[in-house]
């Protein structure tokens, strides 16, 4: 959509700000919505309970939304707490207006286990789930929905929802959350049996207050944006499993506090900022790859703050743990294959500028590695992936290489190309302490901390060393700048992957 997707939040108030209405809000402008609200309850809490609710007169609640229909179309309906069946029962006749997606996250039972509604409410509920594209129920929820036990696996929860869903026809989302595993994944379930699960790794924390609400509403907005079922479910695991994951770092509350429904934001406006680089003094790490020299040795300092913003980054810290999502890492392999295309001919380039013939045996040999491993990436992973263009931020970084390698000194070219045989170098050494038999990563992680790759790398950081020693000041200032804008692009192409739509 052109316009930003209209969505209208039906759903009760949190004044600690962590969950109804005002986590929708929050979850819907992350998302990229523009939030409207009707507010069904009042409630005091904080991140410790509910201390108490009171429950406006459905017909103020009919008026909310009238005034609402009357003005501003419409573009997608995130339901949440109802609380009776005189608003469950206005609610549903104000959807037998709506024509554009409804998300309903049946709120039924409290973490621990109380039921928020009677029986007359519970039902009304059942019935207002036909009328919605798609409900979001926890895994007590859809217990109280199907009558049935609760289920303990994602596996028997999935084949509930089947049969609920085709009862119903509507679908229904389910939520691993609240099971005991590592893993979080939610499903999309359709009518019809169609089930689409998406990968989330566990974050093990406290800060999960509001994560249903708040899960909902950013699926409401990407379905209201024209997101289809797969894609949208995708976005809002994502950009949950991330708010869950920053939560600790807002300090509210002493109970189990809310996530941050910022951290996207934030992290995206720090990546999008053009403001000229402040370098500020980071320490510096013993590199595996040693310096060669003085002039190395000065690089590697100088990259200290690139290396620290690598190993900081939620990428490489997944990628590590084995927890990052496969579509991001495979999204990650694409560009790297297509990356690996233009950097051969940067290396290429190097080879015919070579002062020696040594020099110029080892670039070659470093280009054709180059081809070899883009051959057996697309063997390996992407054989069955529908191909993808450069992205911008590969575009860039290989656009900038080529130039460097094609238009300056054959030192400017060297220091342009040397982050991408130091750094993965250094990153994958820091990551392999990671690995092991059952890594889902750990071909990757084995490759480049491997010892001929590690030994490939020190070549070329003597190669720096002996194009900085024969050239004079300028050069060396630019090729200083080329390692340090290099260094920066591959902060960036690392980072991509969790800056997808």
């Amino acid at each position: 959509m052109s316009t930003p997707a209209r969505v209208l939040s039906i759903a009760g108030s949190d004044p600690s700000g962590g969950a109804g209405i005002q986590a929708d809000l929050k979850s819907i402008f992350a998302a990229g919505g523009y939030g409207m609200t009707a507010i069904t309850a009042l409630t005091a809490q904080n991140t410790q309970g509910v201390l108490g609710v009171h429950t406006p007169p459905a017909q103020f609640l009919t008026a909310q939304l009238d005034a609402i229909a009357a003005d501003v179309e419409i573009d997608a309906v995130k339901i949440g707490m109802l609380g009776s069946a005189e608003v469950v029962a206005a609610v549903s006749r104000f959807l037998n207006g709506v024509t554009a997606p409804v998300v309903l996250d049946p709120v039924m039972v409290a973490t621990s286990g109380d039921r928020l509604l009677d029986a007359e409410a519970e039902d009304a509920v059942r019935d207002l789930c036909t009328k919605a594209t798609v409900i979001t129920p926890n895994l007590k929820e859809l217990a109280v929905l199907t009558g049935t036990p609760e289920a303990t696996d994602l596996g028997e929860a999935i084949d509930v929802a089947r049969a609920w869903a085709a009862k119903a026809g509507t679908a229904v989302v389910v939520k691993g959350g609240h099971l005991n595993s590592e893993i979080a994944d939610n499903a999309w379930v359709d009518p019809d049996g169609t089930v689409i699960r998406v990968g989330c790794p566990r974050v093990n924390t406290s800060n999960t207050h509001g994560t249903g609400c708040s899960l909902s509403s950013a699926l409401a907005t990407r379905l209201g944006a024209g997101d289809p079922p797969q894609q949208a479910l995708e976005w809002s695991t994502a950009f949950i499993r991330e708010a869950i994951a920053a939560g600790s770092q807002l300090q509210v509350g002493k109970g189990n506090g809310p996530i941050d429904h910022s951290a996207r934001l934030r992290r995206l406006a720090k990546a999008a900022n053009t403001a000229p680089l402040a370098r500020p003094k980071v320490a510096c790490p013993e590199p595996t790859v040693k310096p060669a020299g003085p002039h190395t040795q000065k690089l590697w300092e100088l990259s200290a703050l690139e290396w620290r913003d690598i190993v900081e980054l939620d990428f490489i810290k997944d990628l590590g743990s084995g927890q990052l999502d496969r579509e991001a890492f495979l999204f990650y392999l694409d560009q790297d294959a297509k990356y690996l295309g233009q950097y051969s001919k940067a290396l290429g380039r190097l080879a015919i500028m070579a002062p020696t013939a040594e020099e110029h045996l080892e670039w070659a040999q470093d280009a054709v590695a180059c081809v070899e491993e883009e051959a057996a990436m697309h063997r390996s992973w992407l054989h069955d992936q529908p191909e993808q263009p450069a992205s911008p931020v590969t575009a860039a970084y290989t656009d900038f290489l080529i130039a460097a390698t094609h238009t300056d000194d054959y030192a400017v070219g060297v220091a342009a190309v040397l982050p991408c045989f130091w750094l993965y170098a250094e990153v994958a050494t820091h990551l392999s302490q990671h690995n092991h038999a059952e890594h889902v990563y750990g071909e990757w992680l084995a490759m480049y901390s491997d010892p001929v790759f590690c030994a490939s790398a020190s070549r070329a950081v003597a190669r720096m060393e002996k194009a900085m020693e024969a050239a004079d000041s300028a050069t060396r200032a630019r090729a200083t700048a080329a390692y340090l804008a290099a260094s920066r692009h591959e902060v960036h192409f690392f980072d991509q992957a969790h800056r997808r739509q």
